[in-house]
């Protein structure tokens, strides 16, 4: 058997129940499938107050520099084609690609200016992000453990550098479930770039886990079939597979009776979803219904299928809709060459349509309980990879020190957290570890980090693992 809270109530319930007493456990299931309401287990969670509701997490992939966006270093000029001094590298591990080079630094080239009354620093390159500055709290001082970028995605997105833990997503799902019984509580979009990325993105970033599979994340494709089998095959009827699916679930159901395996009830749910899904899906895609003025907000890439504006519309679609935690994942941000040609093109796939959902959201009255997150899983290095002074050159993987911002449900907006040095490589101010962002999210959802556990192996297991993770109060709204 598996060894789980739902597991153990699902077993005592059966005992209970006793066969004796000539009930059927599996139907009992299945009516209760039949009747889900999306209540949070408070064993789960926390008595705190939930600022947030909802989360969309825009996960850039791939390393965004820091210094080329957010992290303003105007005299690094002094330091240009120098090399980094050793006080300020300290032996800090360095990715093969660069290890073998000079550190010769590399200021950007890239001009900032202060945006709206909080004065935050914003790149030339996010025009339109600078319109909604005043909506953000960026934290400057995100540190990660990990240099490359599996582990380090691996880390950002599950909370471990190993694969096996459940992500974020499926531990909110775990523990609040949604609101919206015709929708997965947790869904994944990917932009469909308009040239071929070589950056990998696996299945475990979204995935469940040692977390029952109705918790993992559901991706949507760009294709006539956004989720894959979902569609009826051609000549079936919706009432033939109402009756297959109530077939299936009858056998599954004796099944469960027989073993008790709560991975059962996981299947039958999971073909429910799916049947409901089938209305579902179609009509959240269908964007035939948004405004001129919705499109043109979002940019004119928002009406191809598949890119990252399209899926924003997607997102704050899906937040109307009760779903609970959507993440867009945008790749090709790792450029250790041609830093200033491709870290401008992934600029122009995103502000525009970045900065027109926090607007969006916040004109529909969605930005005050729902939570959004930017960022990736490191940040880049001050030296320049290649010939430092040569538009082919790039910046390596740098995990001491990167940028992320949050906006919207419970977030103090307009504020700026965390400093780092003057070569950007070093947090000098108010360090902020990856478990402290996990905490965070947790805590403006009303969950206790501490608190929302899940048993494996013998041990209780969390998002933020066994050593300490702190709040981030400065970002808190109070």
């Amino acid at each position: 058997m598996n060894e789980m809270p739902d597991g153990r109530m699902q077993l005592t319930r059966r005992v209970l129940l006793g066969r004796a007493a000539g009930f059927s456990p599996g139907a009992i299931a299945l009516a209760s499938l039949s009747s889900q309401t999306a209540v949070a287990d408070p064993d789960r969670i926390s008595s705190l107050a939930a600022k947030a509701r909802r989360v969309i997490f825009l996960t850039q992939s791939g390393g965004p520099s820091q210094l080329e966006l957010f992290d303003a270093k105007p005299d690094l000029h002094r330091w240009a084609g120098k090399e980094l001094p050793e006080s300020v590298r300290q032996g800090q591990r360095l990715t093969t690609m660069t290890a073998s080079q000079k550190q010769l630094v590399m200021p950007s080239r890239v001009r900032f200016r202060k945006c709206g009354e909080s004065g935050a620093t914003i790149s030339e390159w996010l025009p339109s992000l600078r319109n909604v500055a005043d909506e953000l709290c960026f934290i400057k001082s995100m540190y990660t453990d990990q240099i490359n970028h599996a582990p380090a995605m691996t880390h950002l997105l599950t909370g471990h550098q190993l694969i096996g833990r459940p992500s974020i997503g499926a531990w909110v799902s775990y523990g609040l479930g949604s609101d919206n019984q015709n929708l997965p509580d947790y869904v994944v979009m990917i932009s469909r770039m308009q040239r071929p990325s070589d950056q990998p993105l696996y299945d475990h970033y979204w995935g469940s886990g040692f977390l029952p599979s109705k918790y993992q994340g559901v991706k949507l494709r760009n294709s006539r079939d956004p989720v894959l089998y979902l569609r009826n095959p051609d000549g079936l009827p919706p009432e033939v597979r109402r009756t297959m699916l109530d077939g299936i679930g009858n056998v599954n159901a004796k099944r469960y009776e027989e073993t008790g395996d709560p991975e059962i009830l996981t299947r039958i749910s999971q073909y429910e979803m799916s049947f409901r899904m089938q209305t579902s899906i179609p009509d959240l895609i269908n964007t035939g219904d948004e405004s001129e003025s919705t499109f043109e907000l979002y940019g004119p890439d928002s009406r191809r299928a598949g890119s990252y504006a399209a899926n924003c519309i997607l997102a704050r679609r899906l937040m109307e809709r009760g779903v609970r935690f959507v993440q867009l994942i945008h790749p090709d941000w790792d450029h250790h060459s041609r830093l200033t040609s491709w870290c401008t093109a992934r600029c122009r796939d995103t502000d525009q349509a970045t900065a027109a959902l926090v607007t969006d959201l916040k004109q529909r009255g969605l930005l005050e309980d729902t939570l959004v997150i930017w960022g990736g899983e490191f940040g880049r290095g001050v030296a320049g990879q290649g010939n430092w002074n040569s538009p082919e050159a790039g910046r390596d993987h740098h995990p001491r020190c990167f940028t992320i911002w949050m906006a919207g449900g419970g977030i103090r907006p307009g504020t700026t957290i965390g400093a780092t040095d003057e070569f950007s490589y070093n947090v000098a101010d108010t360090p902020i570890h990856v478990r402290d962002l996990h905490a965070t999210v947790l805590h403006l959802l009303g969950i206790n980090h501490e608190t929302l556990t899940y048993r494996y192996q013998g041990l209780d297991f969390r998002l933020t693992g066994v050593e300490p993770a702190h709040l981030i109060n400065g970002a808190l709204s109070g």
